[in-house]
């Protein structure tokens, strides 16, 4: 069993051990429900950076990343930093994350809020909504591809932006369909956690130009971007590389300063 099944095992657990504590109908009153998201999409498209700058403790890779610091100092340090969105790990078990991070963050700034998390049941996505979150992230490796068109038309439902993110060309081509946004390109194996860049360059010529293209992972430098650029990307996913520094959102706004030199 490889880190993906081992997670989603645990997942499946954990969303049963909610929907029976937390109705849905309960979810829905949430004040968070009725607010009008704001388009991670349309943000990327016209930006100069394509910066989503990511809210991470730790992974199963690297262990520890940084346990030290508050949502809420992380969430207005990008937002000043300029960054097009941030996304929020809600995986306890692996990354140490909570729905509550979110809510943080939504409180904090005002920018799109990705929710980060191993979504396997509709229950997860209407949950997303009810903490404030613009977009969700859905991960072919674990969905079929009904599982897919389900989940992302829910999403368009609830007004909520859909990312999706594939790892090699099966998955992308069971992906492509209208109610997905984005399409985000994982440059780490999952199974193995190797990490290349070439996974989002081969994988570039092969994705309709109606999708906006995100590449995630192992992004630590700005010539890695203005690269990628090259390749049709439009949104750039930087997680480790803030957050292992004592201050991400000045770490960003230096970042997102040499790019646009």
């Amino acid at each position: 069993m490889n880190i993906l099944d081992k997670i989603t095992a645990d997942k499946r657990k954990e969303v049963d051990l909610k929907k029976s504590l937390i109705p849905i109908n309960q979810l829905e009153q949430s004040i968070l429900f009725e607010r009008q998201t704001i388009s991670l999409t349309e943000r990327l498209k016209n930006s100069a950076s394509g910066i989503i700058a990511e809210h991470k403790r730790r992974s199963p890779s690297k262990a520890i990343i940084n346990q030290n610091l508050n949502v809420q100092d992380v969430a207005k340090g990008y937002e000043n930093a300029g960054v097009c969105g941030m996304s929020v790990l809600t995986d306890g078990k692996y990354f140490g994350g909570s729905l509550d991070d979110l809510l943080i963050a939504r409180a904090s700034c005002n920018i799109p809020l990705l929710r980060k998390e191993f979504i396997i049941d509709e229950y997860q996505i209407i949950e997303a909504k009810a903490h404030g979150s613009d977009v969700i992230l859905l991960i072919a490796a674990i969905l079929s591809q009904k599982e897919i068109k389900l989940y992302s038309e829910l999403a368009k439902q609830l007004q909520l932006d859909v990312l999706l993110e594939v790892h090699n060309e099966e998955e992308l081509h069971k992906s492509i369909m209208p109610s997905i946004d984005m399409l985000g390109i994982n440059n780490r194996n999952l199974k193995t956690f190797d990490v290349s860049l070439q996974t989002s360059k081969t994988l570039s010529e092969i994705i309709p130009n109606d999708f906006v293209k995100v590449s995630e992972s192992g992004i630590s430098s700005v010539d890695a971007i203005k690269e990628l650029k090259q390749f049709g990307y439009k949104g750039f996913l930087i997680g480790e590389n803030f957050m292992k520094t004592d201050n991400p959102g000045q770490s960003a706004t230096q970042f997102i300063q040499n790019l646009e030199k």
